[in-house]
């Protein structure tokens, strides 16, 4: 059993998607971001950086102590290599889909996040920071779009790094792009939401999260984005 510390952010999507796609047995534990539980001590012991997803793998491989895993990078690497699916072994194939996931990881995740927040979450306005982040997203797409030029998946095969860039398109209007005009990324987008494991994945969200809307008010705003160092 995979217990999952779970909220229903794009990184957090990686996780369900990547635990229906292998068909492993979990359970879901809301870390709700606005309200602060990402800075409950019991949670802390498992994810120090106080980010959702972590998860502990109650029976691991080496049939020892549960193991904690943070950082949602880490956890699609773990899974994968827990199940031996969806991250090749032959060398050549496996840093393809590791360097996509740092791609996603370093690059598209904090980038279109960035977005989020200055386009949606500031009170105050500040068009310089919109517009950079906006077009660094889109040209992001741009890269993502001449991947998939000639492929059906980011490296060939489905794997988790296809797993870990899909939910940060989901909000692409969100992100103030059009995907229409990136039809390898539109192609790709839409075979991978057809999946069972991702209208799973989904469906989860919504028993969690019933509005997916990000609410944001002065209190939860003090909460997500005034933390300093803890002492």
């Amino acid at each position: 059993m995979i217990d999952l510390y779970y909220w229903t952010t794009p990184n957090g999507h990686k996780i369900t998607l990547c635990l229906e796609e292998m068909g492993l047995p979990y359970q879901v534990h809301r870390v709700e971001l606005g309200k602060g539980e990402q800075f409950r001590d019991e949670f802390l012991a498992i994810s120090p950086n106080n980010k959702i997803p972590a998860i502990v793998d109650r029976h691991p491989v080496d049939g020892g102590n549960p193991i904690p895993v943070f950082e949602s990078g880490a956890i699609l690497i773990y899974l994968a290599e827990k199940t031996g699916t969806f991250l090749p072994t032959e060398v050549r194939k496996r840093f393809d889909v590791i360097q996509w996931l740092m791609w996603q990881m370093g690059g598209l995740g904090p980038m279109a996040g960035q977005n989020h927040h200055f386009a949606g979450y500031t009170v105050e306005k500040i068009q310089y920071a919109i517009d950079r982040y906006v077009n660094e997203t889109n040209r992001l797409y741009g890269v993502l779009n001449h991947r998939l030029a000639d492929r059906e998946y980011v490296c060939g095969d489905y794997s988790i790094a296809d797993m870990a860039i899909y939910p940060w398109i989901v909000p692409y209007e969100r992100q103030s792009q059009k995907i229409e005009d990136f039809l390898h990324l539109k192609r790709w987008f839409e075979t991978i939401r057809s999946r069972p494991a991702t209208i799973r994945a989904y469906a989860v969200a919504k028993t969690v999260n019933p509005t997916n809307a990000p609410t944001v008010n002065e209190e939860s705003r003090k909460i997500l984005f005034g933390q300093v160092a803890r002492r």
